[in-house]
């Protein structure tokens, strides 16, 4: 409660220096201070549409699931168990979704993560979630799922992975850094939602106004957990240095795919996205029937030079 108490104080304190300090540099007070107030729309734009129905691949049963986090709140979203027949422990797969991105629409890929289990649960306030969405808040709840979804009967704790996309890729990369995962995908990561804000906003004092920093490059470099990276050939909204700057940075291996025919919006929804990640997570914890992984494995290898296209 005392850090949260000077928490509070801390910020509207920044905000004077960083209104000075724009002043003093000749950017207009009045759009810095604008830029302050609404950083929580740019960082995060909390989706509200109605869940995706439709049928679930027969790879997996769907289960509606309410957790609730250590401060209380409750995170609403899907749990997509294997079928009964997949022999033993399966592996665990956790979803981050994106800045706008209510997640039940996984529904449709799931085939590709035929047996493993697959958590997504829709972040504070996006959704049937409850509260606020902020870095922190993100960054608990991460752990959190983690936690829980490795404690589950049916679930392998030692062959758990996790995938992030957009934003996603912080809580995710945050998750590697700091709990065992067998496997990672990231989506269009980037290194710092702070350096891409100084970037585009090059005469603010973005350091001083942005709250939500989500610095993925500091969790890279504790990182050892395999990763696999999509980059989608066109990106306009993360830069593809930053991007570079997260992959040079990451401490374990690292397979990066270009994804041909792709934007920032679109390559979730790409098939070819889904096959490099089938592929990838077959070899690392053993999701998929041995059919799938060997189909996967054949069209569409992470570890080869050459972009992933069928």
């Amino acid at each position: 409660m005392v850090d949260k108490m000077f928490a509070a104080r801390e910020w509207p304190n920044r905000l004077v220096v960083a209104l000075k300090i724009a002043g003093s540099l000749g950017v207009p007070v009045g759009a810095t201070a604008l830029l302050y107030l609404l950083q929580d729309r740019l960082v995060f734009n909390p989706a509200r549409t109605p869940p995706t129905t439709g049928s679930l691949a027969s790879s997996h049963r769907k289960r509606a699931v309410t957790l609730r986090m250590r401060d209380g709140t409750h995170l609403r979203g899907w749990w997509h168990s294997p079928e009964s027949n997949s022999p033993g422990p399966a592996p665990g797969v956790i979803y981050f979704g994106g800045r706008s991105e209510e997640v039940s629409w996984v529904i449709g890929v799931s085939s590709y993560l035929a047996g493993a289990h697959l958590l997504a649960v829709n972040y504070r306030g996006y959704g049937a979630s409850e509260g606020r969405p902020s870095e922190a808040a993100l960054l608990s709840d991460a752990l959190d799922l983690y936690d829980w979804l490795a404690s589950q009967p049916g679930v392998d704790p030692s062959r758990m992975a996790v995938i992030g996309r957009s934003l996603g890729t912080g809580p995710a990369a945050y998750l590697v850094a700091r709990r065992p995962v067998a496997a990672s995908v990231l989506i269009t990561p980037y290194d710092s939602i702070l350096e891409i804000a100084r970037q585009r906003f090059r005469l603010a004092p973005i350091r001083l106004l942005l709250r939500h920093r989500f610095e993925s490059v500091r969790f890279a470099r504790a990182a050892r957990t395999p990763v696999l990276v999509l980059m989608a050939e066109r990106d306009s909204v993360v830069p593809h240095e930053h991007t570079y700057r997260l992959i040079d940075a990451w401490a374990g291996d690292k397979y990066v795919v270009r994804v041909l025919g792709s934007d920032h919006s679109d390559i979730q929804l790409n098939a070819q996205s889904w096959r490099a990640v089938r592929a990838f997570l077959c070899s690392r914890v053993g999701t998929g029937y041995r059919e799938a992984q060997r189909k996967a494995e054949r069209r569409c290898s992470p570890a080869s030079s050459v972009d992933c296209a069928s």
